[in-house]
C-alpha cells in the first residue's frame, strides 16, 4: 500500500501493481500533478509503445494492463480525467481476447455439461460480443453450419464497448446481411458482468429443451451458472480459451 502524499497533503492510498514500470509510472503521474502538468496518457506511455498496442502483444499485455488499471485509480484519488487510459484498456483487452481463439473456433468448442451429445432440435447462441468480436469466424464456424436462425442468436454489450466497436462491428456484419438489431440485442447498463447476465437472463427465459446452446464467452463463473441452468437435455457448448506464447 503506498500512500500518496503531494505538497504535504494527503490523497489516499494505492496498492502499486508488482510489475517493472509500475513505480516509475506512479512517480510520473505524481511528479506531473505536483507540477500542475497537464497528466494523460502519454504521461506513462511514449508513442512508441502506444502504437505496439493495436496488434497482439505476446502475454496479453498483462503487465500494461495492471498500470492501466493504477492510472484510472490515481485519476481518482487527483481528479483528472481517466477517459484515455479506460479506452486503451478497453481496446487491449479486446485485440488480445481475439487472438486468443484460433481462426476456426469451432475447435475451440467443447460440451461442458455431458459427456456424449444428445439428439438436439433446434440451437441457439448467447454471444458476448464484447468478449469475443470476431465476427467473421462466429458466422463461418457457428451460425452458418449449424443454421442458427437469427431469431435464436442473444446478443449483448454495454455502453463503452458499443460506442468504441460499434462501427467496426457493423460493417463486418455488414458482409453478412446482418445488424446488430438482426438478432436479439441488448444494450446493457453500465456495470462489471452485465451483458453476461442480461444473455443467462435471456437463457433463463427461454427455457429453451432439447437444444444445442453455444455460449461464447470467456467468463469461467458464467459458464458455470449456465450449466446450472441448462436442461439436462440440451447440449450446452462454450469455448476454451487457447493461450499464445
Amino acid at each position: 500500500m503506498k500512500k500518496i502524499i503531494i505538497n504535504k497533503k494527503f490523497y489516499g492510498n494505492i496498492d502499486l501493481p508488482k510489475t517493472r514500470n509500475a513505480y516509475k509510472h506512479f512517480v510520473s503521474i505524481v511528479r506531473a500533478f505536483s507540477s500542475n502538468e497537464e497528466i494523460t496518457i502519454e504521461t506513462m506511455y511514449q508513442n512508441h509503445k502506444l502504437k505496439s498496442f493495436n496488434s497482439y502483444q505476446r502475454g496479453g499485455c498483462a503487465d500494461e494492463l495492471l498500470e492501466l488499471e493504477m492510472y484510472i485509480k490515481l485519476s481518482s484519488l487527483l481528479s483528472f480525467s481517466a477517459e484515455s487510459a479506460v479506452k486503451l484498456k478497453n481496446k487491449i483487452e479486446f485485440i488480445n481476447d481475439n487472438a486468443y481463439v484460433n481462426l476456426n473456433i469451432s475447435n475451440n468448442l467443447i460440451l461442458f455439461n455431458k459427456k456424449v451429445p444428445a439428439k438436439a432440435k433446434k440451437a441457439y447462441v448467447f454471444w458476448d460480443i464484447e468478449n469475443f468480436s470476431n465476427i467473421s469466424p462466429m458466422f463461418s464456424h457457428i451460425i452458418e453450419p449449424f443454421e442458427i436462425e437469427d431469431e435464436n442468436i442473444y446478443v449483448s454489450c454495454n455502453p463503452d464497448s458499443l460506442y468504441l466497436f460499434k462501427a467496426e462491428w457493423e460493417a463486418d456484419l455488414y458482409d453478412f446481411g446482418k445488424t446488430l438489431n438482426s438478432f436479439n440485442f441488448t444494450k446493457c447498463d453500465h456495470g462489471k458482468n452485465v451483458a453476461d447476465g442480461i444473455l443467462l437472463k435471456n437463457f433463463e427465459d427461454l427455457k429453451p429443451v432439447d437444444a444445442d446452446i453455444y455460449v461464447v464467452t470467456y467468463d469461467i463463473e458464467l459458464k458455470e451458472r449456465f450449466r446450472e441452468s441448462c436442461s439436462k437435455s440440451n447440449n450446452l457448448y462454450v469455448l476454451q480459451r487457447k493461450i499464445l506464447n
